[in-house]
């Protein structure tokens, strides 16, 4: 064995060279968060303590626990990063859709169909987590709440561009079915009732169309 492997820190990697390279503070986050997600997804949050995440991450517990300094604020930056996951994903789609405020708020219930409906899936990681915690001011609490209304307040933009003045209303609406499709699809599958929350998204916002045209 070479001196450079003996010398190897769990915070090290080998370059091509052979020459153990230090991994940046941003590379071993996404270790750490990368190991998070797989094992919450697979259990639960409460199930997996960090000695159990520091070993499966493959990094020094001083190292991971730099990063984070206790289980609450990991599981925090956890869901922190999945909201801009999937934020970005439905902003991506907003953007391709700008100028057709209907298209892109049922482009909206779309992307949840694809996430109720993929191999794996187990409800919404934001209630499923947040609701293993009673405390409403822990890190996972309050980056569930922090997801919901980011994802509420585009829900409204898009309604209140489609219905100008009257868009609250819609967007409560066709936020309850998406909240209703992951839990139905969590509990009951992608065959269940979540099935259906695409065609009562586009009937609700059909329907809202047609009354504020009555109406003028």
């Amino acid at each position: 064995m070479t001196a450079a492997a003996l010398s190897l820190a769990p915070d090290d990697v080998h370059g091509t060279d052979g020459v153990p390279v230090r991994r940046s503070r941003a590379e071993r986050q996404a270790i750490v968060l990368d190991t998070a997600e797989r094992l919450f997804a697979s259990r639960s949050s409460r199930s997996v303590g960090m000695d159990e995440l520091v070993r499966e991450t493959g990094l020094g517990k001083m190292t991971v626990y730099r990063l984070f300094k206790s289980k609450d604020e990991l599981v925090g930056a956890y869901l922190a990063r999945k909201a801009a996951t999937v934020l970005a994903s439905i902003d991506a789609d907003l953007m391709r859709l700008e100028g057709d405020p209907r298209a892109a708020l049922l482009a909206v219930v779309d992307i949840v169909e694809r996430d109720v409906t993929r191999v794996g899936f187990r409800g919404c990681p934001f209630t499923n987590v947040s609701s293993e915690y009673d405390d409403p001011t822990h890190p996972a609490r309050s980056a569930a709440a922090d997801y919901k209304f980011e994802l509420h307040a585009r829900l409204e933009r898009l309604a209140d561009q489609l219905l100008p003045g009257a868009g609250d209303d819609l967007a409560a609406q066709v936020h309850l079915v998406i909240d209703g499709m992951y839990l139905s699809g969590g509990l009951l599958g992608p065959d269940g009732p979540a099935s259906h929350g695409r065609q009562l998204a586009e009937r609700l916002v059909d329907a809202a169309v047609r009354e504020a045209r009555a109406t003028v």
